[in-house]
């Protein structure tokens, strides 16, 4: 049993914020995104997050502490576009490995350095796959609905290159984030046992779906319970949803799953809805009064946040997720579901 299984059969384990929120503080400029060694690329670079584990890399740093500060027992890689087909944008194919490595490398120093001081409160690092800006199931032109942006292989060609500098970067488990389409997360989760297997070697697999709107559907159209079974063959650590909504609306979507499982269940809400400027103004404290229904209710295993969130609201939820065993799992109801 890995560590992190361990931990979570003791208490409700808590993932970090938004890294993104976090490095708008900054208010980076495109000088800075580039830093010295890409001053003369010749494709803007300013948003390219990723990139600044290689340029920026003690702010990433900083940013993983705080969280870890706050409570949180798990924090991700800065690696949310980590793949060819997203860093196609920037022409940044060819860093590939690099910024998924160096990530990883940032992230595991700051949680071994935690780990040290709190030896009883080992702390735990996720490799941030992301969903890359393509989907596999539907067709971006509408004209022609039986053309697709990008195939099955090469999804599972670009997601195995980004695991497998993650995992030699140093990461313990790998996080199949925001899955909006469940064939790009199906290439993901198959390029993960390819590499398992490859190294046999045996890594944790969170996989974390969005619901994208009202109607309780991810984009690709499944409900939750239907995510949920599209993916159970795979030998996962937990499944739950992020993004796209708030903590409140999130819970009829992990009430619909959390019966129907023996994986530990997983959330990481935005801090409410965006508003008109696209920004979240969710207190920690209104966050945090609507995660501790999940907890009531026994709903939940792992708890973070997503857009929105900073350090402040993951002390908060740190703080009452302590009060809370994590959810139990009955197996009767996995069974007859099967």
């Amino acid at each position: 049993m890995s560590n992190i299984q361990k931990a979570l059969q003791e208490r409700i384990l808590v993932l970090d914020g938004a890294m993104g929120t976090m490095l708008q503080r900054y208010k980076f400029t495109e000088a800075d995104f580039r830093g010295e060694r890409f001053k003369d690329y010749p494709t803007p670079l300013q948003g390219n997050n990723d990139l600044l584990s290689i340029t920026q890399p003690e702010a990433i740093k900083t940013i993983h502490g705080k969280y870890f500060e706050a409570g949180a027992d798990i924090v991700e890689t800065n690696t949310f576009s980590g793949t060819t087909i997203a860093m196609a944008d920037y022409q940044m194919e060819d860093l590939v490995y690099e910024l998924n490595y160096q990530s990883a490398k940032i992230a595991k120093e700051v949680a071994d350095e935690f780990t040290k001081r709190e030896p009883n409160k080992p702390r735990f690092v996720a490799g941030s796959i992301g969903p890359t800006n393509r989907t596999a199931s539907m067709s971006p032109d509408v004209n022609d609905p039986g053309f697709r942006a990008v195939t099955f292989d090469e999804l599972r060609i670009a997601y195995k290159q980004q695991v497998e500098a993650l995992i030699d970067g140093g990461v313990d488990l790998l996080l199949v984030e925001t899955v909006f389409d469940t064939l790009n997360a199906k290439a993901a989760l198959f390029a993960i046992e390819e590499v398992k297997e490859e190294r046999n070697i045996d890594i944790p697999i969170m996989l974390s779906g969005t619901i994208t709107d009202a109607s309780g559907r991810t984009l690709s159209g499944q409900t939750a319970e239907a995510f949920l079974i599209s993916v159970s063959h795979i030998p996962l650590l937990s499944i739950g949803f992020n993004c796209a909504l708030g903590a409140n609306l999130l819970q009829p979507h992990l009430e619909a799953i959390a019966n129907k499982t023996d994986f530990a269940i997983s959330a990481h809400p935005n801090a409410g809805l965006p508003n008109a400027f696209g920004e979240y103004d969710e207190s920690p404290e209104d966050m945090g009064e609507q995660i501790e229904e999940y907890l009531k209710k026994n709903l939940i295993n792992i708890i973070g946040g997503c857009c929105g969130t900073t350090p402040e609201h993951i002390k908060v939820i740190a703080d009452i997720a302590a009060k809370y065993k994590p959810r139990t799992v009955t197996l009767s109801a996995v069974e007859g579901s099967h």
